[in-house]
């Protein structure tokens, strides 16, 4: 497995705000690798009857811990898992308690307090920049085929096998024991055609006949997808005006490799390569911003710009993403700019080193190498 320091820093970053840190992720994504890797932490796994027991009083079990830090792996699995870690934030400051369970706090109904106000959270996203420099393996080609979950990014060979046994197992142990869902055919059929269409427009309704459901039906399966980190939806940026697009979603899948794997690719071209790096564009941003608060901008005559952020400033940053600099064409941009016109415009593309400005027609845009550019995004939200 890879040490991924970056995810080590930020847990430790956010222990120093808060003492109960909820860690969130897919499955396989790295979180019990990453909690044990911690130094000086105590590792407690709640799958195992005996880890139970122990915290069947969570006073008694909080005493005997003095100012430790622990993990608290898996913490679904305990009757009511919120209870301890209320009792942790308000009455034990001195214990450092970080806690993963499946996909999301909150998902499960075990969970009857949300613990608002009393914890910090932490998403472990697939690999980003940073990890990849952890793996000494920099190849992005790599990173977009085989995807950024680490066994699969570390396979010896393409595990074609291995997707489809991630799906069955996302099924059985995350939307069974969370969500009680009924038609397993169609909420894989779902998710398999939303992976195949990732980074495009979301209409329900085109969905709803291959999967032989309702409309409303292919709504919750996207609810349930958004919540347990398997799809990300992107959300036009807009003040309501009548030439925008307000309403249409966009809908990435959460790991190029799974894009890959639906999509039927075992080898990549070249024209594969700019849409997995905007999705692995999309994975940075939020790895380094802690949140899927990201817009797109469209407007009715086909203008489209990638990503729209927006800061404590509110001046928009428009960003459009490209495998190359020499791809780029400024005419989204200035559409975009002739309906907000304060705020950055930047280009992210793989093979600019050093960043360098370029005027078209009233408009400046900066071509910025990503790796740059994520570090230097606003963690104030942290």
């Amino acid at each position: 497995m890879i040490q991924r320091h970056f995810w080590q820093e930020l847990v430790e970053q956010v222990w120093r705000q808060r003492s109960v840190v909820w860690l969130a992720g897919v499955r396989r994504v790295g979180k019990t690798f990453l909690c044990q890797s911690l130094p000086n932490v105590e590792y407690f796994d709640c799958e195992l009857p005996r880890t139970r027991r122990m915290m069947e009083d969570p006073q008694a079990f909080l005493d005997g811990l003095g100012g430790r830090r622990i993990v608290l792996d898996e913490i679904h699995r305990l009757p009511n898992p919120s209870e301890l870690l209320k009792i942790a934030a308000d009455h034990y400051p001195g214990i450092r308690v970080l806690a993963t369970g499946s996909s999301t706090l909150g998902a499960s109904a075990k969970f009857k307090d949300t613990l608002a106000g009393r914890k910090r959270n932490v998403w472990l996203t697939p690999m980003c920049l940073e990890d990849l420099k952890d793996a000494k393996r920099p190849d992005l080609r790599h990173r977009f085929l085989r995807g950024g979950l680490p066994p699969f990014f570390l396979a010896e060979s393409f595990p074609e096998h291995d997707f489809q046994d991630w799906m069955d197992a996302y099924w059985a142990k995350d939307i069974q024991e969370l969500f009680r869902l009924e038609r397993r055919s169609s909420f894989q059929k779902f998710t398999e055609l939303l992976m195949t269409q990732s980074g495009g427009l979301f209409e329900a309704s085109r969905f709803a006949a291959p999967c032989e459901v309702s409309r409303t039906t292919i709504s919750n399966y996207l609810k349930v997808l958004e919540a347990t980190f398997v799809a990300h939806v992107i959300r036009p940026f807009s003040t309501h005006r009548p030439t925008e697009i307000v309403s249409a979603p966009k809908v990435y899948g959460f790991d190029t490799g799974f894009v890959a794997y639906y999509r039927g690719w075992q080898d990549l071209r070249l024209e594969d390569l700019g849409m997995l790096w905007e999705h692995f564009a999309l994975n940075e941003i939020m790895a380094r911003q802690q949140t899927r608060e990201i817009s797109y901008w469209r407007d009715k005559r086909g203008h489209e710009v990638d990503f729209v952020l927006t800061g404590r400033r509110n001046k928009p940053v428009a960003v459009e993403c490209k495998w190359s600099a020499s791809d780029f064409d400024a005419t989204n941009l200035q559409a975009f700019r002739r309906q907000y016109s304060d705020g950055e415009n930047v280009v992210l593309a793989q093979d600019v080193d050093h960043h360098f400005t370029r005027h078209y027609g009233d408009i400046v845009v900066r071509f910025e190498n990503l790796q740059i550019f994520v570090s230097t995004l606003d963690f104030a939200r942290l």
